[in-house]
């Protein structure tokens, strides 16, 4: 069954731009990741330093691969996560339904 992940990522005040150039980058390449079936960005119109990540798996594997390959280490661990005031993670699996 699918892993899902749906992420907040609140960015400090001042570093919006940060996040965002980071996910820019980091969208494509993570739906490029084998086992990755959807990675969507979405920025919050009220409050434009919240950004939601929904990602896809096939599973749990794929998504834990995810954290380990260089583009996430570099945009995600390197820059955008050390900008953010706040995050948040609620992981979930698709029920076959």
């Amino acid at each position: 069954m699918a892993f899902v992940c749906s992420a907040t990522w609140t960015a400090q005040e001042s570093t919006a731009d940060i996040v965002l150039d980071a996910l820019t980058q980091l969208a494509p390449a993570s739906r490029d990741e084998p086992g990755c079936q959807v990675y969507i960005v979405h920025q919050d119109t009220d409050q434009p330093t919240v950004f939601k990540i929904f990602e896809v798996y096939d599973d749990e594997d794929a998504f834990k691969k995810h954290g380990t390959y260089p583009h996430f280490e570099q945009l995600a661990l390197g820059t955008a996560i050390p900008a953010l005031a706040k995050r948040e993670r609620v992981f979930t699996t698709v029920l076959d339904i």
